[in-house]
């Protein structure tokens, strides 16, 4: 277990099962077969090598002055509701060959309603790298409160640094969504972080629901942050 040097965000009071949070339908979260790099305008951040093979996505890790990204493969969900066993995946594959999406659901306990908390995704990161790196971090406050913010942005840098994507639960509203995403339905769903970029606090995302074809693509750090409450991340 690391040891933190600034407090972590007040946990959620419990409530009861979440809504799905493999939002996409099975329509929705197709295999694409092409992949859009999106970045943000005037971005720093280099561009991300993107390959395929054997089937399956995989990025190249890259180091700049600034900016840091990991080598992964990428999946999309098999299912409409395997947000969270994906997002799971493809923090796994930055360390270890990663079980399948269906064992990982099977670990998750990830039913058709989803999979109910973010910290069901730490206990099981930790459990196949079989270390106690990740934690389980809440953002009860809608908007986050600064310091809140400040230790999501640490938590990025300190994990990316060290290899370990982040795991997050978002809840992403019309008007305020990533690219791609259904404009007139609010998405509950679980995506994984696997890059930043310090010159202009962007953050490299790898989305399983593939929502238009956008799989890997740049999201600025702030839209992050207000994505996450009242849910959480695993770092």
């Amino acid at each position: 277990m690391r040891i933190r040097s600034m407090a972590v965000a007040v946990a959620l009071s419990a409530t009861g099962l979440l809504v799905p949070v493999g939002m996409a339908s099975a329509a929705d979260a197709h295999p694409a077969s092409v992949t859009r790099v999106a970045t943000l305008p005037g971005a720093s951040a280099p561009g991300v090598q993107v390959s395929r093979s054997d089937g399956q996505l995989h990025t190249a890790a890259s180091r700049t002055q600034t900016a840091r990204t990991l080598e992964i493969d990428y999946q999309v969900q098999e299912t409409g509701y395997w947000c969270g066993p994906a997002a799971t995946r493809i923090a796994l594959s930055a360390r270890i060959g990663p079980p399948s999406q269906a064992d990982l659901a099977a670990q998750l306990g990830t039913t058709e309603n989803g999979t109910d908390h973010i910290s069901q995704v730490t206990s099981v990161l930790n459990a196949n790298l079989g270390t106690g790196w990740y934690e389980t971090k809440e953002m009860p406050n809608d908007p986050p409160t600064q310091e809140q913010k400040d230790l999501l942005w640490r938590d990025i840098t300190l994990d990316i640094n060290n290899n370990y994507p982040l795991v997050t639960n978002i809840v992403a509203p019309p008007g305020n969504q990533p690219p791609g995403y259904p404009p007139d339905q609010t998405i509950y769903h679980y995506f994984t972080v696997i890059g930043y970029d310090d010159a202009n606090m962007s953050v490299l995302i790898a989305d399983p629901a593939s929502f238009s074809g956008n799989q890997i693509y740049w999201l600025s750090f702030d839209q992050l942050a207000t994505l996450i409450p009242p849910k959480g991340y695993a770092a």
